[in-house]
């Protein structure tokens, strides 16, 4: 991540919060019976009993990032990078702006390094993954504050009450080892289960979380009066705006998953023996500890000069204007767990309609953790041997409209995004993202 990016989080944290493949990744694609070790991420139950043979996953990429607060014009390139830099957002016709006292960011970068699926034989499959993953959350922000923030100054007064404001970001890595079995087929009813087990290297990370948070800013003097508390903490790597794999911490982490499949006496689509398939996992179990972080408490009493807050860094700018204390060096951050539902109906001869949701189990607290945006998908879906084409047309908690999105896998490529027909049809958007990928694909005969 580009340090002004980790500068502008960092920001946040200083009035009181810190710092988002659905698994959020790969929306859309990851219920086709040909992705193989995609699958994998959605539910580790998916790829026993498949038409693959071998897939071997040579490198795939999935980001999704949002807020409820701008509204971007993603059909112009600029105001992409200036999403990601976070410069001058205020006067630009590419952007709106939703201010409310409850405003939230979001987003996550989710990249499937080399990996490997076997069908061992008709009932069994094994497969070994390794991912990179970095999410961040900002959840119940003052929008004025968030204006502010991002324009250097702000010509009105304002005051403003947060509670429960809070955030994270969190960077880790995993190396993850799948089992899948078809445990039941009989009487036209196949259930399969399965399991990975995750290895985790934490990166490091920034949080903080405050309780209630009051200020006041005089736009002629440029001070900025705050009240309350704020718990703010790092670990070693984060002190110096430096998230890097250099000095890692361990965790261990998994996913659970079971898939129910109907099939008929006579089939509807040759290639796919099932009419409907249903499936429900638990992904992104568990946490990384981090032995060598630094937790502190502040009290968020205090008028600050608001020109120090663009220009100093922001543990300096904390030690040198409010009183903190110590509270502790060891902090466990906590996954993304989430509960994935699916259902996918064969309609006829190769086209089918899937439904997907994903329902974080994780809750806005006082707790250092990463969490998911929930979603619904509906993805209507051709699929053949070596072609497929979908378009998800998806509800994003935080979004103000309905989502549509377009995607396709080809031989050994696959692209999409759950949300490009959307961004390039509406003027403003509130959220976007797209993923790709190369792998090879052997298929049974």
């Amino acid at each position: 991540m580009e340090k002004r990016f980790l500068l502008f989080i960092y920001s946040f944290l200083f009035i009181g919060v810190s710092h988002t493949v659905y698994s959020q990744s790969f929306l859309g694609g990851q219920i086709d019976n040909r992705e193989g070790i995609h699958s994998i991420t959605m539910n580790p139950a998916n790829t026993a009993g498949t038409k693959m043979k071998v897939d071997i996953n040579i490198l795939s990429v999935s980001t999704y990032v949002g807020s409820d607060y701008l509204n971007i014009n993603w059909r112009e390139l600029s105001a992409i990078k200036e999403w990601l830099n976070f410069s001058d957002l205020g006067f630009d016709p590419k952007f709106e702006t939703t201010p409310n006292k409850h405003n939230n960011f979001f987003g996550n970068l989710d990249i499937l390094g080399p990996s490997v699926l076997f069908n061992i034989d008709e009932s069994n499959s094994v497969a070994l993954t390794t991912r990179v993953r970095s999410f961040f959350n900002l959840h119940n922000i003052g929008g004025e504050l968030y204006k502010l923030t991002t324009e250097g100054t702000y010509d009105e007064n304002f005051n403003f009450d947060m509670k429960d404001a809070n955030g994270i970001i969190h960077a880790w890595g995993e190396i993850g080892g799948s089992y899948s079995r078809i445990v039941l087929n009989k009487n036209r009813s196949l259930v399969k289960v399965g399991v990975t087990l995750k290895y985790l290297f934490g990166a490091g990370g920034i949080y903080g979380y405050s309780g209630e948070i009051g200020a006041n800013y005089l736009a002629g003097l440029q001070a900025l009066t705050t009240s309350g508390n704020l718990n703010f903490g790092y670990t070693t790597n984060g002190r110096d705006n430096d998230v890097s794999f250099s000095n890692i911490s361990s965790g261990l982490g998994g996913d659970l998953g079971i898939v129910y499949e109907y099939h008929p006496d006579q089939m509807v689509d040759k290639n796919t023996s099932y009419r409907f398939k249903l499936g429900a996992s638990l992904t992104d179990i568990g946490a990384i500890k981090y032995s060598k972080s630094s937790q502190y408490l502040y009290l968020l009493d205090g008028t600050i000069d608001f020109s120090k807050v663009s220009g100093s860094g922001i543990i300096e700018l904390i030690e040198d204007n409010f009183e903190g204390s110590e509270i502790g060096n060891t902090v466990k951050i906590g996954l993304p767990t989430a509960l994935q539902v699916y259902g996918d109906f064969v309609l006829s001869q190769k086209f089918h309609l899937s439904a997907q949701g994903a329902i974080s189990l994780r809750t806005n607290n006082f707790a250092p953790l990463s969490q998911i945006t929930n979603t619904f998908l509906l993805t209507p879906r051709f699929e053949s041997k070596w072609f497929s084409l979908f378009s998800p047309v998806g509800i994003r908690k935080y979004d103000s409209a309905i989502n549509w999105g377009l995607g396709f896998r080809v031989g050994p490529f696959i692209m999409g995004s759950g949300s490009i027909l959307t961004n390039l049809l509406r003027k403003y958007n509130n959220s976007i993202d797209i993923y790709g990928g190369v792998k090879i694909p052997i298929y049974n005969k």
